[in-house]
C-alpha cells in the first residue's frame, strides 16, 4: 500500500483533532457542527492508517495485490463502465426533474402562505436547477473535445 494512504490519514487525524481543539475552545453554535466533523476525521483517519498497518503486513501483500488488480479489472471493464455512464445519466436527469417540481411545489406553497420566504427557496432551487444544466452542458462538450 502506498505511503501517501498513511499520510492521508494521519493528516485526517490530524485535521479532526485539531477541529476538536477549536471546538472545546470556543463557545459558538457551530461547536456541534465541529465537533462531528471532528469525529468524522478522527474515525475515518483511524480506519485509513489501521488499513495501511494491515495492508502492509507481509502476509498481506500477496492478498493486496490480488485485490488491486481485481479492482483495475472490474474499473475498466466495458460494461460496466457503459451501466456506470448511464446510471450517471439517470441520475442526472431524475436530479433536474426533482428540482423542477420543488421549484413548483415551493412556489404553490409561499402563494398559499404555508410557508415565509418561499421566495428564496424558489430563487435558489432556480439558481441550482440552472448550474446543473450548465455545468452538463460544460463537462459534456470538454468531453467530446477530448475524444475527436
Amino acid at each position: 500500500m502506498k505511503k501517501s494512504n498513511l499520510l492521508e490519514g494521519i493528516l485526517f487525524i490530524l485535521g479532526g483533532i485539531i477541529l476538536l481543539y477549536v471546538a472545546l475552545l470556543t463557545d459558538t453554535v457551530l461547536d456541534s457542527l465541529l465537533i462531528g466533523f471532528a469525529a468524522g476525521a478522527i474515525s475515518s483517519g483511524i480506519v485509513m492508517t489501521c488499513k495501511y498497518f494491515y495492508w502492509s503486513t507481509p502476509k498481506n501483500k500477496e492478498r493486496y495485490q490480488e485485490k488491486i488488480e481485481n479492482e483495475k479489472i472490474e474499473l475498466h471493464d466495458e460494461l460496466k463502465t457503459k451501466l456506470r455512464d448511464r446510471s450517471g445519466r439517470y441520475a442526472y436527469t431524475i436530479g433536474l426533474m426533482t428540482v423542477s417540481i420543488s421549484i413548483a411545489i415551493f412556489s404553490i406553497l409561499g402563494s398559499l402562505e404555508i410557508i415565509d420566504n418561499s421566495r428564496l427557496i424558489v430563487l435558489y432551487l432556480g439558481g441550482y436547477l440552472v448550474f446543473q444544466i450548465v455545468i452538463g452542458i460544460v463537462i459534456f462538450n470538454q468531453l467530446l473535445k477530448k475524444y475527436e
